[in-house]
């Protein structure tokens, strides 16, 4: 591909209620390649799809996801099994980002269930998690998300071909640094032709165009309309 890949944040954040089925469908819609999304895991083992540790009120660890869609339901919102989103198509590329530990057996054993064609990274900001996915599924490409110096300074300790990068980090250097540093046989059983950098949340075309330029790997962004209308078109 010509260009890096083309992320919705949460879905189409900008268009429609962020981690919805709406959302994802809409980013598709754009020309989105695919979409990033969060999971977290509900009190009867159910893999969902939210951002904070409440849905509506509820604590979603320790709710169930019957109690989760009563909560949401009358607040006229909705929340999703992970399983619902991977049977939404082959088409779309996925970035899993997984918040909590716990859940990694339900993830890797859903993306066994649904193969992708386009492809998955599953991604988390926890060091323990990356691990543990690691160890149970080392055909999926792993990504460690950083917000910061200090998480920055981790990707070569951990198994992860994918670093997911806050977009205040990224520079020239730091690119050249993780795509030039060779995969170790353990981590290339991911599936990874080598390191891939992908830079979030990024929502200008300005910013856009600079990071294409760059070489980054994958752009996110919360506006998929403006991402795909400045970046789709672009040839490396």
């Amino acid at each position: 591909m010509g260009r890096p890949l083309l992320l919705g944040h949460r879905g189409a954040r900008k268009y429609a209620p962020e981690n919805t089925m709406a959302a994802f469908r809409r980013a598709l819609e754009d020309g989105c390649d695919g979409f990033e999304f969060d999971v977290r895991l509900t009190s009867d083992r159910w893999a969902v799809i939210c951002h904070d540790p409440k849905f509506c009120g509820a604590v979603v660890a320790r709710s169930s996801y019957d109690r989760l869609c009563e909560a949401g339901s009358k607040k006229n919102k909705e929340i999703s099994k992970l399983e619902g989103v991977l049977a939404l198509g082959e088409r779309a590329f996925l970035n899993i980002e997984l918040k909590v530990g716990g859940a990694e057996e339900a993830i890797i054993k859903l993306l066994r269930k649904y193969p992708r064609r386009r492809g998955v990274i599953v991604s988390s900001f926890l060091r323990k998690v990356v691990v543990r996915l690691q160890e149970l599924g080392s055909e999926f490409e792993l990504g460690l998300i950083c917000e910061n110096r200090r998480q920055l300074a981790r990707w070569k300790e951990l198994p992860v071909s994918a670093v997911m990068v806050e977009r205040g980090l990224v520079d020239e250097d730091l690119v050249r640094e993780i795509r030039t540093t060779p995969l170790k046989p353990t981590e290339g059983l991911n599936g990874a032709p080598g390191r891939r950098v992908f830079v979030w949340t990024v929502n200008s075309a300005r910013e856009m165009r600079k990071l294409a330029e760059m070489g980054v790997d994958g752009i996110i962004s919360d506006d998929t309309k403006l991402l795909v209308e400045t970046v789709g078109s672009i040839v490396r």
